[in-house]
């Protein structure tokens, strides 16, 4: 008979009920889910083809349609992170030898260079300054040169806290037979969104930010245009697991198995998808524009200088300045141990020059916003 290992003292304390502490995130995101999301988690889980679970998906699917503005048969959420979404837009439509023109005014941008050149693409960019966004000139300009087949955006640049403007980026798409795919992760559920209006082909979001859900179920939708391409496409999608062509066969009519779904985490994107419904989208974007004008308002108070133009800045994602000689981690490091309070520190262009402060979701109160300056002026922070 073979022997068990044996657990010495040290794993015996790991052993220990689960204790994390409780902190208020304003980092870039995961955001605090909603306690009615939470409890919707310790829900007993069905079976993933149960006819209720099924029900489910399709209240999951209209309700994603409504918060993105669109009627796109083809809307589910993937089970994954935000960043499978993403990679789900670009396997699906890309093929080797594509044409990919991206935009690049942040990290994001440089990600998608990354995964469209794995999937073979000829892939081109154009670039912005990390904190500014691209003009239609720019953007016609750069489609004339390069004709690309597929144009990749970031709507909201969570490296930068920009939002890309897209009015008029779809015409201009449909002008230059392209494909238009849009990155809304820092955006869905907290900036107003049209894709249906503004000729967006490809979108992907995530759960833990404007929706106020935990990480792990992404949505993703496809337009018939999109649709079309994937369909001619020549060859198989390279990625199993993200090929829409059977993911449709699950969230579809057909209900055919394709992988077991991660089901507390549908429940409690169902119940975040919910309070926004219950809400009201108009009122959840105003919501999410009136704290973070009071968070600006209450950080130039303190002397602080905000990285993007008022224009374009997010209403859940706010890039602060680290003022001349301030240690930046230190004042994160005393956040968190001291007050319990998570902020994000710069990436790229932009590390070790910005703190990173969201303002998403169930997070996008008043009394975040207080906190969060009670304890800065407390740490010592100011311009």
């Amino acid at each position: 008979m073979m022997q068990t290992l044996s657990i010495n003292n040290n794993q015996r304390l790991q052993l220990a009920p689960l204790a994390v502490p409780s902190r208020l995130l304003l980092g870039p995101g995961p955001s605090n889910a909603h306690p009615a999301v939470l409890e919707a988690m310790n829900t007993s889980p069905l079976g993933h083809l149960d006819p209720a679970f099924l029900g489910l998906m399709d209240e999951i699917q209209s309700l994603l349609r409504y918060v993105w503005q669109t009627e796109n048969p083809l809307t589910i959420a993937v089970s994954g992170t935000g960043t499978a979404a993403m990679e789900a837009t670009i396997a699906n439509t890309v093929e080797p030898g594509d044409v990919v023109l991206v935009g690049v005014m942040g990290y994001f941008g440089n990600r998608l260079v990354d995964m469209a050149g794995r999937y073979g693409a000829d892939v081109r960019t154009i670039a912005k300054s990390w904190g500014q966004v691209f003009t239609l000139e720019e953007l016609r300009s750069a489609l004339e040169t390069h004709r690309p087949s597929l144009l990749a955006l970031v709507h909201a640049e969570t490296s930068t806290g920009a939002r890309q403007p897209l009015e008029g980026v779809g015409d201009l798409c449909r002008e230059f037979g392209c494909l238009l795919l849009v990155d809304t992760v820092t955006s869905l559920g907290g900036v107003p969104i049209f894709l249906d209006e503004w000729g967006v082909d490809l979108a992907y979001s995530c759960s833990q930010k404007g929706l106020g859900c935990p990480p792990g179920a992404s949505p993703f939708t496809m337009s018939p245009r999109a649709v079309e391409k994937l369909q001619k496409r020549p060859n198989k999608v390279a990625n199993w697991y993200l090929d829409m062509t059977l993911l449709n066969k699950y969230w579809g009519q057909e209900r055919v198995y394709h992988h077991t779904a991660p089901i507390n985490l549908y429940y409690a994107l169902r119940e975040a998808l919910r309070l926004v419904a219950e809400e009201g989208l108009e009122n959840c974007w105003q919501r999410h524009q009136k704290n973070v004008e009071y968070l600006w308002e209450r950080l130039e108070n303190l002397g602080l200088t905000l990285h993007v133009e008022r224009e374009f800045r997010l209403p859940t994602l706010t890039t602060v300045r680290i003022p001349e000689g301030v240690d930046g981690k230190a004042i994160a490091r005393q956040l968190l141990n001291e007050h319990n309070i998570e902020i994000g520190g710069g990436l790229g262009e932009l590390a070790g020059k910005v703190w990173r402060v969201g303002l998403m979701g169930f997070n996008s109160r008043q009394e975040s916003v207080d906190k969060f300056i009670d304890a800065l002026e407390k740490v010592g922070v100011k311009g």
